[in-house]
C-alpha cells in the first residue's frame, strides 16, 4: 500500500487495479438531496437493503463499512480470530490480507494458489495444512493479483474442511464485483462458515465512496457491528447516500467498465502472444493479470518503466512472486494500448 501511495504518477498507468475512477458528473445525483447527518447507527438501512438485493442476500446478512474492503477485512478478522490463533491464508495474495493477520497476533501458516495449475486452489495441499487448531482460511476470489475464479465446488470443498475443523473461511469478493451481471451467488450463500468481504471500489470506478461491507451469520454480524463501535462509529452519512444513488445506478455504470475491461483484454491478450519471455494464465474475468517473466530482471523493468517509458506495473514482489507483475486493465483503452506497447519496448531495452 505504501508503493501504490507513494509512487510516481504516470501517464500510462499498468498498476491500477480498479476501473478508472468515475467522475462525479456522470453520477445522477442531485447535491439538494443529499444530507451530512440522519439515522445510520448500526448501517444506514436504505443501503444495507440495497446490498442485500444486489448479492442477493438476507439484509441481517450484511454489515455495511466505512473504508471499503480493507477496513471490512480488518473488522471481520478482528471479530473472527484471537491472538495466537492459526490462520491459513493463500499464496500468492494481497499483502495486507497478511498484514492485517500479522496486527492481529495470529500464527500465519500458507496454502498454495500456483501458478503451474492456473492459480486454482491446491485442495490436497490445504487439506495437508488444515488441524484442529485452525481457526480461519483466507482467500480472494477473484484472486487477487491473478482474477482466477474459485467456483462453487471449491468453495464447498474448502467450506468442508474448514467445517470438520471447526473454522470460518473469509472470502474477499471485491474483485468479483467486475464479473458484474455474470457474478456467481456469494460465499455467504453457500454456508454460515463463509463470511464476505467485499466493495464498490474495484468494479465501478466508486472507489471514492469507500463502500465497504461484510457478509456473515446474524450472530457473528451483530458482533462485527459492535466490534467496529470502536474503529468507525458510524460511516459518512452523505457517503451512505451517494452509495445507494449508486447502486441503482450500477447498470450504467458498468457498462462503461465493461467497455474498458473487454477491450483491453484482448489488447493484453494479444500482447502476450506477441512475446516469447512471458507465459500467462489467460483471464476471463476481473481486472488485472499476473504474468510471469522468468529471465527479466523485473527490479530494473519497475525501475525503467516510470523513468522512461512513462509506465507503471505492479511488481510481483509484493505478492511474494519477484519474477510476475501485476498488469491492471482498468484505464482508458487508449491509454493501455499505449502503455502496453511501451512494457513491451522497455523488455526490449533490457533485452538488448
Amino acid at each position: 500500500m505504501h508503493w501504490a501511495k507513494s509512487r510516481p504518477k504516470v501517464k500510462y498507468d499498468l498498476s491500477l487495479s480498479g476501473i478508472l475512477n468515475l467522475p462525479i458528473a456522470e453520477l445522477e445525483v442531485d447535491l439538494k438531496d443529499l444530507e451530512l447527518h440522519g439515522d445510520n447507527a448500526y448501517g444506514y438501512r436504505p443501503l444495507i437493503e440495497a446490498l442485500a438485493k444486489h448479492r442477493k442476500v438476507a439484509p441481517e446478512n450484511v454489515i455495511t463499512v466505512a473504508g471499503g474492503t480493507s477496513m471490512a477485512n480488518h473488522l471481520a478478522m478482528a471479530a473472527l480470530i484471537e491472538h495466537g490463533d492459526e490462520v491459513l491464508i493463500e499464496q500468492p495474495t494481497y499483502d495486507p490480507l497478511l498484514a492485517v493477520a500479522r496486527y492481529l497476533g495470529a500464527k500465519i501458516k500458507r496454502f498454495p494458489r500456483p501458478f503451474e495449475i492456473e492459480f486454482r486452489i491446491d485442495i490436497d495441499a490445504l487439506e495437508k495444512q488444515i488441524n484442529k487448531n485452525t481457526r480461519l482460511i483466507v482467500l480472494t476470489n477473484l484472486h487477487n493479483p491473478s482474477s482466477a475464479l474459485v467456483d462453487d465446488q471449491m468453495l464447498r470443498k474448502v467450506s468442508e474442511l474448514a467445517r470438520n475443523a471447526g473454522a470460518r473461511v473469509l472470502v474477499d469478493e471485491v474483485y468479483l464485483e467486475a464479473m458484474f451481471e455474470n457474478a456467481p451467488v456469494s460465499a455467504i450463500s453457500l454456508g454460515p462458515e463463509f463470511v464476505v468481504t467485499s466493495s464498490l471500489t474495484k468494479g465501478y470506478g466508486l472507489s471514492g465512496l469507500r463502500c465497504g461491507w461484510i457478509f456473515a451469520e446474524p450472530k457473528l454480524a451483530e458482533k462485527i457491528r459492535r466490534l467496529d463501535d470502536i474503529f468507525a462509529a458510524s460511516a459518512p452519512y452523505a457517503m451512505e447516500q451517494l452509495s445507494v444513488l449508486a447502486i441503482e445506478q450500477l447498470p450504467k455504470i458498468s457498462t462503461r467498465a465493461k467497455s474498458m475491461l473487454e477491450t483491453n483484454r484482448q489488447t493484453l491478450k494479444k500482447f502476450f502472444q506477441a512475446r516469447n519471455d512471458i507465459t500467462a494464465v489467460p483471464t476471463k474475468f476481473g481486472t488485472t493479470s499476473f504474468p510471469r517473466l522468468p529471465n527479466v530482471d523485473l527490479d530494473k523493468l519497475c525501475a525503467l518503466l516510470p523513468k522512461k517509458y512513462e509506465t507503471a506495473v505492479v511488481p510481483g514482489k509484493f505478492f511474494e512472486a519477484p519474477q510476475h507483475v501485476r498488469i491492471g486493465m482498468c484505464c482508458e483503452p487508449e491509454d493501455f494500448s499505449a502503455g502496453v506497447e511501451r512494457l513491451g519496448q522497455a523488455l526490449d531495452e533490457l533485452r538488448r
